[in-house]
């Protein structure tokens, strides 16, 4: 097990800093050991794998005075900026980036009060675990000069003339500082984070379209090839109509999930995503909760089963379950698929604004959600006070940014051989037998399951088939896009739908939860009792919504 000594914390028993890190590893299945040494003298002797130095934010010249002698022991070492809250209300900051790069030193933030940096800080001793001892740190050409306590002060004292930046001085900024502070701007926050948005879907739609249409008619090209050379029977149905159709219709999205994706990990990479959390700090503290709340509720967008997990790291019990009951809100990159569908066949001038009104009703209806919930006595509780601190903005890294995205898509590509390849085979063949004649959909097995659920969702707009695509989404919502290419032929633009309906259709798949990972997931880690009450509620609001938009859209139009 790797040994890793904490140093520079006060002399006062076992720090809660120490205490934190040790539980976070142990909860995240990490196989480290953290143990305190309170003197330069106790490293001597003893085999620790890295030395994670704490740095006293509010006596930064001091404290980092220790760095140059753990440095010349040869030791492997990462710097923690302790208590970093402190600094900024002083209205200053550090160039992190500037600062690793003077010192040659890993450094991360982190503040045991505010429930921040604990999980940045365990990953970075875990990269620097991987790497070999440097021995080409700045401070190695001290030892040249023979370098004494003056020569050791006027380092630091230089590099921090170089990195330590006051708020209120614009001449110092670098470039991404003084972009960062109109990101971040009261004002102009807000309008920035739709227009991105907005410029996000709009790529994804115009970018995607033609990688998608050249993929869509390759899947029908080699359908009408095969059919060319196989006999009509059960089994080349089974080949064509239920494979290739139903797997083919998910696969065709694959260039747009791929345009998204890489916007969202520019956005995860830079520490834009930790901004909009930032802008969205007041709006939840409306709410009663706060901004770091709004992170696994970001992460929701990508999927909601990692989203869920995050909210492990909220501090306050009430407020860790309140936003897991939350994340379902958030439309995940398996609705995708079906938005993409329906606006693009019935909303083709205003496809990026239908796209973010979706998103907009989630993220909603989630406030909403949670100003109720915060007046029941399951959540109900004073409001504390929390600063919210933000990592560096920085460029994204090409290497780190395609990682994400080839993780994102082999989830999707594993996705599609798996639940929707089964998906489509199920509902092939309630749609072929008795009759095993798909043009009589009526008499067959899937038209009695639709039958039997369709008196729920008629008042929706919905007819049977539609409650069928909706039930195979229970398992996962990329099935309801294979299912429509079963039922309708990939043709859903004479199928019945209508605008209105189409939006209908879209708001329950908004609503209604995710996937059964999601429930398993939230099952796990906030109980059983919120997550069968996630499923129950969110079919009632999934039915009433669309029911009010439906009903209020037939009177209108």
């Amino acid at each position: 097990m790797p040994k890793i000594a904490v140093i520079g914390l006060p002399q006062s028993g076992k720090s809660s800093l120490t205490l934190a890190l040790q539980r976070l590893a142990d909860e995240t299945n990490r196989d480290l050991q953290f143990t305190e040494v309170h003197h330069l003298d106790e490293l001597h002797g003893h085999a620790y794998d890295v030395v994670l130095q704490v740095v006293d934010s509010t006596r930064l010249e001091d404290s980092l005075m220790l760095t140059p002698h753990i440095i010349d022991e040869q030791q492997k070492i990462v710097l923690a900026i302790g208590r970093y809250d402190l600094l900024l209300e002083t209205d200053h900051s550090l160039d992190i980036p500037k600062l690793e790069q003077l010192i040659g030193v890993p450094t991360c933030r982190v503040s045991v009060h505010r429930n921040y940096g604990l999980q940045e800080c365990l990953q970075t001793v875990e990269a620097t675990l991987q790497k070999p001892a440097s021995t080409a740190h700045p401070i190695y050409h001290l030892r040249d000069q023979e370098g004494d306590e003056d020569t050791y002060r006027a380092y630091v004292h230089g590099i921090l003339t170089e990195t330590l930046r006051h708020a209120k001085d614009d001449k110092h900024q670098t470039p991404l500082e003084r972009i960062d502070k109109v990101l971040t701007n009261p004002w102009l926050g807000f309008p920035i984070m739709m227009a991105i948005l907005y410029f996000v879907f709009w790529c994804t739609f115009t970018l995607g379209a033609y990688p998608q249409d050249w993929i869509e008619m390759g899947i029908d090209s080699l359908g009408d090839w095969a059919w060319g050379y196989l006999d009509s029977n059960w089994w080349s149905s089974l080949l064509i109509d239920g494979v290739l159709q139903g797997v083919g219709a998910v696969l065709a999205f694959l260039p747009n999930i791929i345009i998204l994706f890489f916007f969202i990990s520019l956005m995860e990479d830079s520490g834009y995503m930790a901004r909009e959390a930032f802008i969205m700090d007041k709006i939840m503290h409306r709410v009663g909760l706060h901004g770091r709340s709004f992170i696994p509720m970001l992460m929701g967008f990508g999927c909601n089963v990692p989203a869920i997990m995050a909210a492990k790291d909220i501090q306050n019990p009430k407020d860790r379950v309140l936003t897991m009951l939350m994340v379902p809100f958030m439309s995940c990159s398996a609705r995708l698929p079906v938005y993409m569908l329906f606006v693009g066949t019935f909303f083709e001038r205003h496809q990026a604004l239908v796209m973010i009104s979706l998103y907009a009703i989630g993220i909603c209806l989630s406030v909403l959600f949670a100003i109720f919930m915060k007046r029941t006595k399951w959540f109900r509780q004073d409001n504390d006070d929390t600063v919210n601190e933000l990592p560096v903005f920085r460029l994204p890294r090409l290497r780190t940014t395609a990682a994400h995205i080839w993780e994102r898509v082999a989830d999707y590509l594993q996705k599609i051989c798996t639940v929707i390849l089964w998906a489509s085979i199920i509902i092939w063949a309630l749609e072929y037998f008795p009759t095993q004649d798909l043009n009589d959909l009526e008499h067959s097995y899937l038209a009695s399951i639709g039958q039997f659920v369709a008196p729920v969702l008629e008042p929706l707009g919905m007819d049977w088939k539609m409650s069928v695509c909706l039930l195979t989404g229970l398992p996962a919502k990329e099935a309801i896009v294979s299912t429509l290419a079963i039922l309708y032929g990939g043709d859903i633009a004479t199928a019945g739908f209508t605008p209105l309906t189409a939006f209908s259709f879209m708001l329950f798949v908004l609503l209604y939860f995710p996937c059964v990972a999601t429930i398993a997931t939230l099952r796990r880690e906030a109980g059983k009792q919120w997550a069968w009450f996630t499923v129950f509620h969110s079919l009632a609001l999934a039915w009433l919504v669309s029911f009010i938009v439906y009903q209020i859209g037939t009177l209108v139009f």
